[in-house]
């Protein structure tokens, strides 16, 4: 964002970031324009690995905008982007649609099951799946042919190797009996350092599910509903069947339908290859598959063996080709030359796709409902200069289970920075593993071993200096792209 003295009317509506783009050179660029009031002369900076493109990100009212690029002394317009004749010579323009036109209806404030939220402390920013323009591909670019040979050879890795391949040494897997207590189950959760555990049911010998984070989040937010059915109180008792069963009553109050469609346990076995594994987790949406083994053909008495994760195959992917990268042209590759992850919206580029932000005084209630209705698995905490803080993530909301937190808060009288003040725990293993970076340079190599780590499911790539959110990689964006 630039000066607090140019008025662009942020004060009285929401703002868009955007990255304006010089990519033909120059010693000196900055950028300047009817946002600026054609006075404020906003500098602009090399990219990491393209000294010759230039760029800047600034926060924009929705509107019509004219701007134009002064490079070395002299001003100047980009022939390829839309531009009019006018006061000040040739003018690029852009144009920002009105924030209601950009939110899809499931982030408007009175949608069904919403809890109230200050849309002054929360912000949607508009971005888009990263894929730059002609010019840029041709100096940080990859070829089709490199893409499809790599893409190959990581699918004939996949197929070729189980799941058995994931199975530590040592270890323990966390599963939950159904007619657990669902305050002592969470409670588990947070103590064992895990975010999700597989349900077993005693009367049917067999897993039925899993217990999430989300889990726990739905049910704080059905607490502080004023028609809840659920008290606190009952939550004590509350077990994790009656849970299940309330929560398809309560999706279903959410979709606005009467179905009622449990969703059945994705799980695989020993044999099972990586590739199918990891197709499972994608067209499923689950960040984990149980790895389940009966040794019986009706598959009674079945075994509990792990937990697989994107995570997990990441890291026999990287061990697998870290002695012989050269066979993976890709992997060299500076994340910002292929089409990887969701990005700010350059110039020009239509069809953005929302990923939502928070400042640090936005409320509890408003955190969990974006976590919700967005269906991500944390949200980069960012302040007025749009530069990264924190993030808060659905692992996180366990914290809470601890001397009985969430009975002592209200969630729209919380702020998100209070909250993750209050899940500080030197015992945590989430502590001090908050906020996942990257730069916009970091080759795919780099990037994949970061998300190879456990407990990581997405960067926040940032801009160098300044650590504004240029974008983010998640694990699923790394697969899909990989399995093409």
């Amino acid at each position: 964002m630039f000066a607090s003295g140019t008025d662009t009317g942020h004060e009285s509506a929401g703002v868009v970031p955007m990255r304006f783009v010089w990519p033909y050179g120059g010693r000196s660029v900055f950028l300047c324009g009817s946002f600026t009031r054609w006075i404020d002369h906003i500098p602009m900076s090399p990219m990491e690995g393209c000294p010759t493109v230039f760029q800047v990100i600034c926060s924009l009212t929705p509107g019509y905008h004219q701007y134009k690029f002064i490079v070395d002394g002299e001003w100047r317009y980009d022939e390829h982007q839309p531009f009019v004749s006018g006061n000040y010579g040739v003018s690029n323009t852009v144009f920002l649609p009105r924030e209601a036109d950009v939110i899809p209806a499931t982030f408007s404030p009175t949608g069904p099951g919403r809890s109230s939220m200050d849309l002054d402390d929360v912000f949607v920013h508009s971005v888009r799946e990263f894929i730059e323009s002609d010019m840029f591909s041709r100096i940080c670019g990859i070829s089709d042919a490199d893409l499809e040979v790599s893409r190959h050879r990581v699918s004939a890795f996949l197929s070729t190797h189980t799941a058995y391949e994931l199975l530590p040494e040592s270890g323990k897997v966390i599963a939950l009996d159904v007619k657990l207590p669902v305050k002592q189950a969470f409670h588990i959760l947070h103590e064992q350092g895990v975010p999700v555990a597989p349900l077993w049911d005693f009367s049917k010998g067999q897993f039925v599910g899993v217990l999430s984070a989300m889990d726990f989040i739905l049910i704080l937010r059905e607490l502080g509903n004023r028609g809840s059915n659920l008290t606190e109180e009952e939550l004590e008792t509350h077990t994790i069947s009656a849970w299940k069963e309330g929560k398809l009553h309560l999706r279903r109050q959410i979709d606005g339908n009467g179905r009622s469609d449990p969703r059945h346990l994705i799980h695989a076995g020993p044999y099972d290859s990586l590739k199918d594994i990891s197709h499972k987790i994608l067209s499923g949406n689950v960040s984990t598959v149980p790895i389940i083994h009966s040794s019986s053909q009706d598959g009674s008495f079945p075994q509990l063996l792990h937990l697989a994760s994107l995570s997990g195959i990441l890291k026999c992917i990287c061990r697998h080709f870290r002695h012989s990268a050269s066979t993976l042209p890709i992997l060299q590759q500076p994340i910002c030359s292929i089409p990887l992850g969701t990005w700010v919206p350059k110039i020009g580029e239509s069809d953005p796709r929302p990923v939502a932000v928070l400042r640090p005084n936005a409320s509890m209630g408003a955190a969990l409902s974006l976590l919700v209705q967005a269906d991500v698995s944390s949200i980069p905490i960012v302040d007025e200069n749009d530069s990264l803080l924190d993030i808060y993530s659905r692992s996180d909301i366990t914290a809470l289970a601890k001397d009985k937190a969430y009975a002592q808060i209200h969630l729209d009288e919380i702020s998100i920075h209070q909250a993750l003040q209050l899940g500080q725990d030197a015992n945590s293993p989430y502590n001090g593993q908050r906020c996942h970076m990257c730069l916009r340079s970091d080759p795919l190599h780099k990037v994949m071993e970061r998300l190879a780590s456990p407990g990581i499911r997405r960067l926040l790539i940032v801009e160098a200096g300044s650590k504004r959110v240029e974008g983010i990689i998640s694990l699923s964006d790394v697969f899909r792209f990989l399995l093409g």
